[in-house]
């Protein structure tokens, strides 16, 4: 096998690891998968704000299987998560529109920003 056979053979195996990677987390912690799917799919070679769009694609159906099964092991209740949804539309729409007119620089920086907020309050509660 050449050498660029045995890379592309490598490259087949990026996609589903990063897959399981983002489902593992976001079945431990929710939006974990999502907060990981970014720099995961960036890595990958996708460019920036195509990473962030496309993590959200990857992240919704992994979300759904994982709220299922919560709700079918009883751990949460649909009507719990439906007051918080007008207000996550709203700010979906938003972000999604906003996105378009943040440099990617600056989406980075506040992006890695969240991340470091993030980990300081785990480490700190």
């Amino acid at each position: 096998m050449s050498e660029q056979t045995g890379q592309t053979a490598q490259k087949k195996w990026i996609p589903p690891l990063i897959g399981a990677v983002c489902g593992v987390l976001n079945g431990l912690f929710g939006a974990g998968g999502g907060i990981a799917a970014v720099p995961l799919l960036k890595y990958s070679g996708i460019e920036l704000k195509k990473a962030h769009a496309t993590s959200l694609a990857v992240i919704l159906p992994i979300s759904l299987v994982s709220a299922i099964l919560y709700m079918i092991n009883g751990t949460v209740q649909f009507s719990q998560a439906l007051v918080y949804l007008p207000g996550g539309f709203v700010g979906a729409i938003a972000g999604a529109l906003y996105m378009k007119k943040i440099p990617g620089q600056w989406l980075r920086r506040i992006f890695g920003g969240f991340m470091v907020y993030a980990a300081i309050r785990l480490l700190l509660r």
